[in-house]
């Protein structure tokens, strides 16, 4: 018995989101009496796993799998458990999390928890705690089946250093057939990632319009944060797509999440609600943003955001 980790990467390098599931996979594994392997998939050097705990890496390297391909991958994941003899496997939350876990608990015959944000409370039974209802509630979920698919929330359980002397094993993959097929795919380089990002800043239409984007870049670049923005403003054309955060974007759940001008429509919050601190800045003081942020400026975007910069700078270099 053991606990199967699937550590994403992007390019050869481990995601943020890889460490942290290996470090909760770590604490499943000591609260079952196991050991924990990680899964990972054209990295050459997997060796960082072995700082947050996973003793052994199951290491897959095939060209036809550098592009996501849901099927594809759950077909990996789950010959890699049935090896490795693991009754609970341990994704991440993120979009391709949320497609691969289903099809893997399927294959399984595994119950499936998304969206989990602590270890287990107990593991006989196995119960979870889980954010519910668009992340306003918890639930406490208990898992009856003998194999165990998790999805874990961003920035839920943190990464943790568990230093082990590791071993690393290469893993041919059997490919099945696919339909789907990848005709283009557009990657944002020279940036921190809304997916990887500690701080997010977000902007709305209040700005007006693109060419008034540049104050949001110095912020963010002044916090060391991604770029975001609200559903309408993508649709206008002001910003690429990748940059939508929302329930119908990308999910956000960063430690700070700034909105400018945005004046918070349901689905806008509901993906965003993850975000430990949030904070908004807005000219109306009815927005609704106002009701679901820490802290909130009453004020015209292009008056406080060059003062917020000015600040920001003279904190920085003090």
């Amino acid at each position: 018995m053991s606990v199967l980790v699937f550590a994403d990467s992007s390019e050869g390098k481990f995601k943020k989101t890889a460490l942290e599931v290996v470090s909760y996979g770590k604490k499943v594994a000591e609260q079952l009496g196991t050991n924990v392997v990680a899964l990972t998939v054209n990295v050459s050097d997997a060796s960082e796993l072995y700082t947050y705990g996973a003793e052994k890496v199951v290491a897959v390297s095939n060209p036809s799998l550098s592009t996501f391909n849901a099927k594809q991958y759950a077909n990996l994941v789950t010959n890699v458990a049935t090896a490795e003899n693991a009754t609970v496997v341990v994704v991440d939350s993120s979009i391709d999390g949320l497609y691969l876990a289903p099809l893997v608990a399927v294959n399984l015959n595994a119950g499936y928890v998304s969206n989990t944000v602590d270890v287990p409370s107990s593991v006989s039974p196995f119960t979870v705690k889980r954010k519910a209802f668009s992340n306003k509630a918890f639930s406490n979920t208990t898992i009856n089946t003998e194999n165990k698919v998790i999805g874990v929330a961003k920035n839920s359980y943190g990464i943790h250093e568990n230093p082990v002397s590791g071993t690393t094993e290469n893993f041919e993959a059997a490919l099945i057939e696919t339909t789907v097929t990848s005709e283009k795919i557009e990657r944002v380089t020279g940036k921190v990632t809304i997916a990887d990002a500690e701080v997010v800043v977000s902007a709305g239409r209040g700005l007006k319009g693109p060419e008034n984007w540049g104050m949001i870049e110095e912020l963010a670049d002044v916090l060391n944060a991604a770029t975001a923005c609200s559903k309408p403003v993508s649709d206008l054309g002001w910003r690429p797509h990748g940059e939508h955060v929302g329930q119908t974007g990308k999910p956000v759940a960063s430690n700070l999440y700034i909105a400018i001008g945005i004046s918070g429509a349901i689905q806008h919050l509901a993906g965003i609600n993850a975000s430990k601190v949030k904070v908004v800045i807005n000219t109306d003081p009815e927005a609704p943003f106002f009701k679901a942020a820490d802290y909130g400026i009453v004020g015209d975007a292009f008056d406080v955001v060059p003062k917020l910069i000015e600040k920001l700078k003279a904190f920085k270099a003090s």
